[in-house]
C-alpha cells in the first residue's frame, strides 16, 4: 500500500510540475503574440499616421526653449526633405523660429520655407511680415537670406512686396545684399514679366554699382530681362572693362558674353582688307594736340576704336584663369572681335585646356575644330597636342581626328598620315572608320598624296575587319570619282574582293563603281552582274537598288551580253517585297526597254543614266558651325537652342563713341591708392593709365607693354598682382625670370623674343641689371613704364635672394663689358644677352609647343667682331665663371635626307649637324646642307623660300646662281629650334620649282657642351631637383660598361661635354641648350652587373625625358 501511495504521489508531483511549465509557456506565448499584434496594428495604419507619430517629437523639440534642441530638430527636418519625405505639417512650428537670433538655425528655417512656401501659400503669407522685418536686420547675411527666401516664394500675390524689397536691397550699403537683389530680379521677372519696366530701372541703378561683387550678377539679370537695351551699357562700358579682372569667375563669363554682343554693334570690323592697327592711333585719341599723329591716322584705312582696344586688352590676362569657362569666353571674344593677327594669342590657352576633364576637352575641341577650318596656322605649332591617346573616349578621338585633318597641309601631311596608319589599327571600330574617312579627306584636299592614300586604302581592303574594309570601299569610291581613268586596276581589284565583303554599304559602293565605269571594265562588269543575279533575292535593299542600276547601265552599253540578265533581274525586282525596289524596277524598264505605248524618254536613257556625275566634296562636319557664336550651346549642338542670341554683323559706320564718355571715372579715384607708386591720377578724358609712358616710347608696338598694361588704375592694380604671382611661379621653375614680371605686367603669352624686338625700339627700357645689389639700380627698377612699381621691386628683390653665384657672375660679366658700363640702355649689348638667359617660362613651354612668338629676330648683322666676342662671354652670365661652353669633343656625322632627287626633280639635298657654334646667331643650331644636281641639266637660283610658320628664324644660305649636272655644293645654315624637336619646315626653291622640306633635329643636337668642375656640377645639380630631375634605372649592354664606351655612346647621342669625376662608378656630362642656355646635367651611376642609374637634371623637363630615352637606347645597344 505504501508503495502504491508513493507512486501516486510522484505522479501527482510530475503532473503538477507539467502544469506549471505549460502555464509559464502559455504566458510567454501570449506576450510574444501581443508584441506581434502590436507591430501588425502599427503597420496597418496609414503612412501619414505613422509619420505624424514620428513628427510629434520634432514638434516638441522645435517648440522647446533650448537652442540646441531646435537646431537638432531643424537638421532632422532638412534631412527628411532631402530624403523626399513630407514635412509640410511642421510648417507652423518651423515658422515660429524665423525670428530666432541663431544664424545657423535661421539658415535651416529659410531652406525649409523655400521648399514649402509655394505649396502652403496661406501659411507662407503669415511669415511675410517676419521676412520684411529681417530685411532691416543689422546683419547683412540675414538681410540677404530674407530677400532670397522672399524671392523664392512663388506666390503672385506678394509681387508688390518683392518689388519693394528688391528696390530697397538695391540701395543697401552691403554689396552682398545688392548682389542678392540682382539675383532676385531674375526670379521676380520669371514670376511676373509685367514688372519688366520697374525691374529695368533697378538694373540701370545696379549697373552703376562700383563693386566687383555686384557686376556679374547685375549683368546676368540684364541678359535675362532686357538683353536688347544696349543703351544701358554705354555709360558703364569702360567701368565693366576695368573691373572685369576682379569680378568672380562666373560673373566674368557673363560679362564677356554681353560685351562681345555689345562690341559687334558699336565698333567697325577690324577684318577689312589691308586694315592695320597702329597703337599711335590710340594715343592720338588722347593727345588731341598732336597734329602729326592725326594726319597719320587719317591716312590709315582702318582705325581701331580705343574702347575696342580697351576690351581686348583687359580680357587678355583672363586667358590665364583657372576657370575653363572664362578662358573659353575670352577665346570666343578674340575670335569674334580681334584683328586676325591678334587671335593667335588664345591658341596656347586653349591647348592648355586639353589637360582638363573629358567634358571640358569635348567642348574645347569642338571650338578648335571650327577655328582650325578658317585659320590653320593658329594650331599648327601645337599639332602634337591633338594626337590621339589610348585613354581618350571615342568622341574625343573623333574630334582630335577632325582637327588633325583640318590642319593637314603639304608640309605636315606625311606626319599626319603616319599617325592615321596607327589609328586604323585601333580596336575602337567607330574610330578606325572615322580615320579612314579622314584619310579620304586628306587625299581630296592635298593632291600630292592622293595616290599614296588610295594605295593605302586598297591595302586595307585585305583587312580582316569588315568595318575597316567597308569604310575603305566607300572612301575609295569617292576618291575614284575624282580621276577614274587612272584607276581601272583598283576597280578590278575591288571586284575580285566583292565575294568576301558582306557589309551592304560596301557591296553597294562596288556595284555603283562597276556600273558607273562599266565601259572601262567591259569584261568584269557583266560577270559581276551574273553573280548578283543569283543572290538578288537575299541581298539587302540598298544592294538590290544598285544591282538594278548596274543592269540598266550594262543594258545600254553591252546589251548583247547582258540583255537576258537585265530582263531576269527586272522581273525579280518587279515582285520584290520592298515598294522602292518595285518602283525603281518599273521606272528602269520603261526607261531602257522600248515599247509601243510610250518611249519618249527611251532615246534619252543613255544621257540620263550615264551622265557624268560631279565628284563628291568631302568636307568637315564643322564647316558650317561658324554661323553660331563659339562657346555656346547652339554651336555645340549645331542647332539653334532656346534663348540663343545671334551676333549682329559689324556696322558699316561706327556709332557715336561719345555715348560712352562719363564726366568722372570713379574707379580710377577709388582704386588708385592700391597701386602705390605706380601712377598719378589722370584727367577724366585719359582713362588709360599708360598714356604718358606710351608717348615716351614713341609709338613702339611691344606686346609686353601694349597688351598687358591695364586700361585703368584698377585693372593695372590687378594686372600687377597677377604679374607678381606669375613671377614667383616662374622663379620656382627657372632662375632666369627675375626681370620679366616688371617688363610684362600681366605675364601673358608675350615671349622674350617679342620683348627683345620691343627693346630695339625703346631707349628708356628698364631692363638694366636689376640683380645688382646697388641702391641706384634697385631704385631704378621700382617704377617701369607700365607703372608697376611694386611688382618690379618685388621682382628685383626676389632676384637678389637667388643664388649668390649668379649675382656675382653677372657683376663679373658686367665688369668685363665696357660697352654695358658706358651705356646701359644700349640695346645691342646687354639686353640681347639677358633676353636669352631670362627667357619667359610658362606652363606651355613644352617640347611640342614652339609657337611663332618665341623665335628671335636675327641680330648678328649689326654686331662687330669684338662686340660679338664680348657677348659670347656674357651669354653665360647667370652661372659661375667656371662653367664655359666648349667645342664638342665628339663629332659623329650622321647624314639625313632633306630632299630626294626623284621628289626634287633632279635636285637632292642631305644635311647633318656639325656640332659647332653657329656663326650667325648664338641661339641657332648650325646645319650643313649638301646640295647635289642629279639631273642632266643645270639648276639655277637655288634658295630658301617661304617658312612655316612665317616667323621661323632661319639664317638662309646665299642664293646659288647655278649648279651644273652631277655637281655638289655644301652650304651652311642656322636654325633657331627654340629648344624644341619640332621640325623646321621651309621651301627649297629653284628657278622653276618649289619643294617643301623639313629639318628634324634629334634632341641631342640642341645642346652645346660645357666644361665645369665636379664641385660646380654637384652644386648646380642641387639646384635642379624635384620636377627638374628625371631618372631611370637602365640595363646596359655588357660591352658598354667601360668608361670609354660610356663616353662614346653618350657623346654620340648628345652634344655634351665630359665632367671629370673622382668616383670610378659615376660618369658626369654637362651641356647647355643652344636657344635658351638652360643647363643640362647628365650623370650615370653604375650599379651591380650591367645596371646603372641614369639621371638628367634640367629645367626643360620634356627635353630631359626625350634625352633619357635616346641615351637609354644608345647604351643598351651592343
Amino acid at each position: 500500500m505504501e508503495v502504491g501511495f508513493s507512486l501516486r504521489s510522484e505522479a501527482v508531483g510530475a503532473m503538477r510540475t507539467a502544469m506549471v511549465s505549460a502555464e509559464n509557456l502559455q504566458l510567454s506565448l501570449k506576450t510574444e503574440l501581443s508584441q506581434e499584434e502590436q507591430a501588425l496594428t502599427l503597420s496597418s495604419r496609414s503612412p501619414t499616421e505613422t509619420h505624424k507619430v514620428g513628427n510629434e517629437d520634432l514638434k516638441e523639440m522645435l517648440e522647446s526653449n533650448k537652442e540646441s534642441l531646435k537646431l537638432e530638430a531643424m537638421k532632422r527636418v532638412v534631412g527628411l526633405i532631402a530624403k523626399g519625405k513630407n514635412a509640410s505639417e511642421l510648417f507652423p512650428a518651423v515658422v515660429k523660429n524665423v525670428a530666432n537670433k541663431n544664424i545657423e538655425l535661421k539658415k535651416l528655417v529659410y531652406v525649409y520655407l523655400v521648399r514649402y512656401a509655394e505649396e502652403q501659400q496661406d501659411l507662407a503669407l503669415l511669415s511675410i511680415s517676419t521676412f520684411q522685418r529681417a530685411l532691416k536686420d543689422p546683419n547683412q547675411f540675414i538681410r540677404a537670406s530674407a530677400l532670397r527666401v522672399l524671392s523664392s516664394i512663388r506666390v503672385p500675390i506678394i509681387v508688390p512686396i518683392m518689388m519693394l524689397a528688391i528696390k530697397e536691397a538695391a540701395a543697401d550699403l552691403s554689396p552682398y545684399v545688392r548682389k542678392t537683389s540682382a539675383h532676385a530680379i531674375q526670379k521676380l521677372y520669371s514670376l511676373d514679366p509685367d514688372q519688366k519696366e520697374h525691374l529695368i530701372e533697378v538694373i540701370e541703378k545696379l549697373l552703376k554699382d562700383k563693386s566687383t561683387l555686384v557686376a556679374g550678377s547685375v549683368v546676368m539679370s540684364f541678359e535675362e530681362v532686357c538683353p536688347d537695351r544696349i543703351d544701358l551699357i554705354h555709360k558703364n562700358y569702360r567701368k565693366l572693362c576695368n573691373l572685369l579682372v576682379d569680378v568672380e569667375e562666373w560673373g566674368q563669363v557673363v560679362i564677356i558674353s554681353m560685351l562681345t554682343r555689345y562690341a559687334r554693334t558699336q565698333f567697325v570690323s577690324p577684318w577689312k582688307e589691308g586694315s592695320t592697327f597702329d597703337e599711335n592711333n590710340e594715343k592720338a585719341f588722347y593727345d588731341s594736340d598732336s597734329v602729326e599723329k592725326e594726319e597719320e591716322t587719317e591716312a590709315k584705312p582702318y582705325i581701331m576704336d580705343p574702347d575696342h582696344r580697351l576690351l581686348l586688352r583687359n580680357t587678355k590676362p583672363l586667358l590665364q584663369s583657372r576657370n575653363t569657362a572664362v578662358v573659353m569666353s575670352v577665346a570666343q571674344l578674340y575670335w569674334h572681335l580681334a584683328p586676325k593677327h591678334e587671335v593667335t594669342i588664345v591658341t596656347k590657352s586653349l591647348v592648355r585646356l586639353l589637360r582638363s576633364h573629358r567634358e571640358v576637352q569635348y567642348i574645347v575641341l569642338q571650338n578648335i575644330a571650327t577655328m582650325s577650318i578658317q585659320r590653320k596656322g593658329m594650331f599648327e605649332p601645337y599639332m602634337k597636342s591633338f594626337y590621339v591617346r589610348s585613354t581618350d573616349a571615342t568622341h574625343i578621338k573623333t574630334l582630335k581626328l577632325e582637327i588633325l585633318t583640318n590642319l593637314a597641309n603639304e608640309a605636315n601631311i606625311s606626319t599626319i598620315l603616319r599617325e592615321f596608319q596607327t589609328y586604323v589599327k585601333s580596336q575602337d571600330k567607330a574610330f578606325a572608320a572615322a580615320t579612314i574617312q579622314a584619310i579620304g579627306r586628306c587625299a581630296t584636299d592635298i593632291s600630292e598624296v592622293t595616290d599614296t592614300c588610295l594605295n593605302g586604302l586598297v591595302l586595307l581592303l585585305s583587312n580582316r575587319d569588315e568595318t575597316v574594309v567597308a569604310e575603305s570601299v566607300v572612301v575609295i569610291k569617292k576618291l575614284l570619282q575624282t580621276q577614274p581613268t587612272q584607276h581601272c586596276e583598283i576597280i578590278k581589284h575591288m571586284a575580285k574582293l566583292f565575294d568576301n565583303i558582306s557589309v551592304p554599304m560596301a557591296r553597294a559602293s562596288i556595284l555603283w563603281l562597276m556600273g558607273e565605269y562599266c565601259e572601262r571594265v567591259p569584261k568584269i562588269a557583266p560577270d559581276v552582274l551574273r553573280k548578283m543575279a543569283k543572290t538578288f533575292t537575299v541581298e539587302e535593299d540598298i544592294v538590290k537598288l544598285q544591282i538594278v542600276n548596274l543592269a540598266a547601265k550594262l543594258y545600254l552599253t553591252n546589251s548583247k551580253q547582258t540583255k537576258l540578265l537585265t530582263q531576269y533581274i527586272l522581273n525579280l525586282g518587279k515582285y520584290d517585297q520592298n515598294y522602292d525596289i518595285r518602283d525603281r524596277t518599273r521606272f528602269i524598264r520603261q526607261l531602257i526597254v522600248p515599247s509601243e505605248k510610250g518611249g519618249a524618254l527611251n532615246k534619252y536613257a543613255r544621257r540620263i543614266l550615264l551622265a557624268p556625275k560631279p565628284a563628291p566634296v568631302l568636307q568637315s562636319a564643322f564647316k558650317d558651325r561658324d554661323r553660331y557664336q563659339l562657346g555656346t550651346l547652339s554651336h555645340s549642338l549645331n542647332i539653334k537652342a532656346t534663348g540663343y542670341q545671334e551676333l549682329s554683323d559689324w556696322p558699316a559706320v561706327a556709332p557715336d563713341q561719345s555715348v560712352r564718355n562719363v564726366e568722372v571715372i570713379e574707379p580710377v579715384k577709388e582704386w588708385a591708392p592700391l597701386v602705390g607708386k605706380a601712377k598719378k591720377s589722370k584727367s577724366a578724358d585719359k582713362f588709360y593709365s599708360d598714356n604718358e609712358d606710351e608717348k615716351e616710347e614713341k609709338g613702339s608696338v611691344s606686346s609686353g607693354n601694349e597688351e598687358s598694361s591695364s586700361s585703368s588704375s584698377s585693372s593695372s592694380s590687378s594686372s600687377s598682382e597677377e604679374s607678381g604671382s606669375e613671377s614667383e611661379e616662374e622663379s620656382s621653375e627657372s632662375e632666369k625670370t627675375s626681370t620679366d614680371s616688371g617688363k610684362s605686367s600681366s605675364g601673358s603669352e608675350g615671349s622674350s623674343s617679342e620683348s627683345e624686338s620691343g627693346q630695339k625700339k625703346k631707349k628708356k627700357k628698364t631692363k638694366k641689371l636689376p640683380q645688382k645689389k646697388s641702391k641706384p639700380a634697385a631704385a631704378h627698377s621700382e617704377s617701369d613704364e607700365n607703372g608697376n612699381g611694386p611688382v618690379a621691386n618685388a621682382s628685383s628683390s626676389s632676384a637678389e635672394s637667388s643664388s649668390g653665384s649668379e649675382t656675382e657672375s653677372e657683376d663679373d660679366s658686367d665688369s668685363d663689358s665696357p660697352t654695358v658700363q658706358k651705356k646701359k640702355s644700349d640695346v645691342k649689348s646687354k639686353p640681347k644677352v639677358e633676353g636669352k638667359s631670362k627667357k619667359e617660362v610658362s606652363l606651355l613651354d613644352l617640347d611640342d609647343f614652339s609657337p611663332a612668338a618665341t623665335t628671335n629676330a636675327p641680330k648678328s648683322a649689326v654686331l662687330s667682331s669684338s662686340l660679338l666676342s664680348d657677348l659670347e662671354g656674357l651669354s653665360l652670365s647667370n652661372v659661375s665663371p667656371d662653367i664655359q661652353v666648349t667645342t664638342p669633343s665628339f663629332g659623329p656625322v650622321t647624314t639625313y635626307e632633306l630632299l630626294h632627287h626623284m621628289t626634287g626633280k633632279g635636285l637632292s639635298a642631305k644635311y647633318h649637324f656639325p656640332r659647332q657654334p653657329c656663326l650667325y646667331q648664338p641661339s641657332m643650331v648650325a646645319v650643313q646642307v649638301v646640295l647635289t644636281n642629279s639631273s642632266d641639266h643645270s639648276l639655277e637660283e637655288i634658295h630658301i623660300g617661304d617658312r612655316n610658320p612665317a616667323s621661323l628664324n632661319i639664317h638662309c644660305f646665299n642664293t646659288i646662281e647655278r649648279l651644273e649636272p652631277e655637281a655638289s655644293v655644301t652650304v651652311s645654315m642656322g636654325v633657331d629650334f627654340s629648344d624644341s624637336t619640332q621640325a623646321a619646315n621651309f621651301q627649297l626653291c629653284t628657278k622653276e620649282d618649289q619643294f617643301s622640306v623639313s629639318i628634324q633635329p634629334a634632341v641631342g643636337e640642341l645642346f652645346m657642351p660645357s666644361t665645369m668642375t665636379e664641385e660646380d656640377f654637384c652644386k648646380e645639380q642641387g639646384k635642379l631637383l624635384g620636377m627638374n630631375e628625371t631618372s631611370e634605372t637602365i640595363t646596359m649592354a655588357t660591352a658598354n660598361t667601360s668608361s670609354q664606351a660610356i663616353s662614346k655612346h653618350v657623346l654620340s647621342a648628345a652634344n655634351v661635354g665630359v665632367v671629370s669625376s673622382s668616383q670610378n662608378n659615376v660618369h658626369r656630362f654637362a651641356g647647355r641648350t643652344v636657344s635658351s642656355g638652360a643647363l643640362v646635367l647628365v650623370s650615370l651611376e653604375m650599379k651591380e652587373s650591367s645596371c646603372a642609374l641614369l639621371t638628367i637634371n634640367t629645367e626643360k623637363s620634356v627635353m630631359a625625358s626625350m634625352l633619357l630615352r635616346d641615351l637609354k637606347q644608345a647604351l643598351a645597344q651592343a
